[in-house]
């Protein structure tokens, strides 16, 4: 007891606070509220971007609709998009978020892993597992060191950052300080990691070694990218079919990586594109200056106080130039 209650005193005094583990439960518990009524929710599927950028607070009280936030980190989020319209009961509004070098990727593999990790989970659920993810919930809400991704004995070990060695590279971690994570799965970056530009640097320098080692597989283009925006067309007709809506968003990034994500996917050959085969309305940044003018910390994801901004605008935007949102509910 004084050694867990030394560690959980310890971990508060370094300013973490609670943070619900990012991993299949917690999405599973989130993937069964797509049937809410439509004009009472919007899903939102994607990658890191959109569990940053859009602040849930904000949207749920200015909108008043639900917001189901189903976006998986470093992950394609088409096999979620399938899986969503391939469900019949599913005929409600979702917006899809737009990573390029994840979205355009490969449906198998590291670049979908989280995605059919997550799908997997979801369709084998017992019932022992609901009653398990219902009992850590009341822990997990008054404990911080109950955060198994980052600070448990395991995560800690795996976070040893062990020099890499000839034949054996080691892969960074991303820091403890980096991110938190509430119930409802939005993603926030930590005061610490604000603060010290020491623990952005870090996530640059992760963020630069991915790019490097993405050079090794250049952008898929011909009749590949034809193929998979067609995959893209065939999922969103049988939303829309269905009476759904479905809208596009090319969330913010700055600095070095925007230039790289810029050169390797061209927006007219991959974001136009898709708007153009798939018939989707679509929200990118850089058509909204209310949007373009965002520096991301470490280049890729928008601080708290940012993310409000940011949804504000964007309920704005749905609101005014794509007419998702009733004028009454965004006025209030």
């Amino acid at each position: 007891m004084v050694s867990t209650v030394s560690w959980e005193l310890y971990l508060r005094n370094e300013g973490l606070k609670i943070s619900y583990d990012n991993t299949e439960p917690l999405w599973a518990d989130k993937r069964v509220m797509v049937y809410e009524p439509a004009d009472k929710a919007v899903v939102f599927i994607g990658s890191s971007r959109i569990k940053y950028d859009l602040d849930i607070a904000t949207w749920e009280s200015i909108t008043g609709k639900h917001a189901i936030q189903l976006a998986c980190e470093g992950s394609n989020p088409v096999p979620v998009l399938l899986n969503l319209a391939d469900d019949k009961n599913f005929k409600g509004n979702l917006v899809i978020d737009v990573t390029e070098g994840l979205f355009f990727s490969p449906l198998e593999g590291n670049s979908a892993e989280r995605s059919n990790k997550v799908l997997r989970y979801f369709k084998e659920i017992t019932p022992a597992q609901k009653v398990g993810f219902a009992i850590n919930h009341v822990l997990e809400s008054q404990l911080v060191f109950l955060d198994k991704e980052d600070l448990s004995l395991p995560a800690l070990l795996d976070k040893l950052q062990i020099p890499s060695r000839k034949g054996v590279m080691m892969l960074p971690y991303f820091p403890v300080d980096f991110t938190r994570v509430n119930f409802s799965r939005q993603a926030y970056m930590t005061p610490k990691m604000l603060a010290d530009t020491n623990i952005q640097k870090k996530v640059t320098d992760i963020w630069m070694m991915y790019a490097d080692m993405g050079k090794r597989f250049p952008p898929p283009s011909g009749d590949t990218l034809v193929q998979m925006i067609q995959v893209v067309k065939a999922a969103t007709d049988k939303i829309i079919a269905r009476g759904g809506k479905v809208l596009f968003v090319r969330t913010p990034s700055s600095g070095p990586y925007l230039m790289g994500e810029q050169m390797g996917f061209p927006r007219e050959k991959y974001w136009n594109k898709l708007l153009e085969v798939t018939g989707c309305p679509g929200i990118h940044f850089k058509d909204y200056p209310a949007l373009d003018h965002f520096i991301c910390p470490e280049w890729s994801h928008l601080s708290p106080a940012d993310a409000i901004i940011f949804t504000k605008e964007f309920i704005r935007i749905l609101e005014q130039h794509k007419g998702w949102l009733s004028a009454q509910n965004s006025a209030n």
